[in-house]
């Protein structure tokens, strides 16, 4: 399992930005979690195989309908220990 942390600029919140990730991580079978950060941006740890995540990361690029995307800022990770992907509090 391969796993990477994210960074979502732009106009990413206030869109279902998270809900979204939520329900594409699940379907991807990717683990993981994401919330807003008080910065405005979207992070993201995703855990999965690199096919599910190159795919994830490309869906991140356009993200649900109201998003703009300007930047996604990416470094390896540790995969997480829960199974699932989870919207987690603001941080």
């Amino acid at each position: 399992m391969h796993a990477r942390l994210i960074r979502i600029s732009g106009r990413v919140q206030g869109v279902g930005f998270r809900e979204w990730m939520v329900g594409r991580a699940r379907q991807l079978g990717i683990a993981g979690w994401v919330r807003n950060r008080r910065d405005g941006s979207v992070e993201a740890l995703l855990a999965g195989d690199e096919p599910s995540l190159g795919q994830m990361l490309l869906d991140c690029r356009a993200g649900p309908p109201g998003a703009s995307v300007s930047a996604i800022e990416e470094d390896f990770a540790e995969p997480p220990e829960e199974p699932g992907f989870v919207r987690r509090p603001t941080l």
